[in-house]
């Protein structure tokens, strides 16, 4: 043992102090002090916020084009649509191929559509070796750069046309935007 404990000087300053204040609640400034942002809940809010923020910026990178997004609602709702409600030489000079050629594929749908306020030519054919594809070329002049994804459970490709302007394709499957691209793109340089 201590030598100091036992000493009586020492039992009564402890005895006359032990009276001297009150008994109760400590000081607050001897309580620990926590942070607000060491919080649990505070710390759960930000990795949550963290994550949501990731996610959408996730969804909104891989996000089409507006006029993409616009072409793939059309083309969704007249999938089953079926005729020629244009002549095929003005079509296929929207498409920038020869007038005189056949329509390439086995034509499904041929006709002039409005795509959020844009003249739009909408060919629907289906390739032997790839599938149905769809076909978008515009009137007015529209800026999009190449580009391809998949959006709405269907793939969609942007690709240069042989006369120089963008084209939509969009496709459920892969394949037929590959076979739709040699016949529809401008040949590589």
């Amino acid at each position: 043992m201590h030598p100091k404990l036992d000493d009586d000087f020492d039992l009564r300053a402890r005895a006359e102090l032990s009276l001297a204040y009150e008994t109760g609640e400590a000081p607050v400034s001897l309580f620990r002090h926590t942070p607000w942002f060491s919080r649990r809940w505070v710390q759960s809010c930000c990795v949550l916020a963290f994550v949501a923020g990731a996610l959408l910026g996730g969804v909104l990178a891989v996000r089409p084009h507006e006029l993409v997004r616009g072409a793939i609602e059309h083309e969704y709702y007249e999938r089953t649509l079926r005729g020629s409600f244009m002549d095929a030489p003005t079509l296929l000079a929207q498409l920038g191929l020869e007038k005189n050629k056949p329509v390439p594929g086995y034509p499904q749908l041929m006709r002039p559509c409005d795509i959020d306020g844009k003249l739009a030519y909408h060919l629907t054919t289906f390739f032997e070796k790839g599938g149905i594809v769809t076909v978008f070329a515009f009137e007015q002049p529209v800026h999009l750069k190449e580009d391809q994804g998949w959006w709405g459970n269907v793939h969609w490709q942007v690709v240069t046309g042989r006369d120089g302007r963008p084209l939509i394709l969009v496709a459920e499957k892969k394949k037929a935007l590959a076979v739709a691209n040699r016949v529809f793109s401008l040949p590589p340089a």
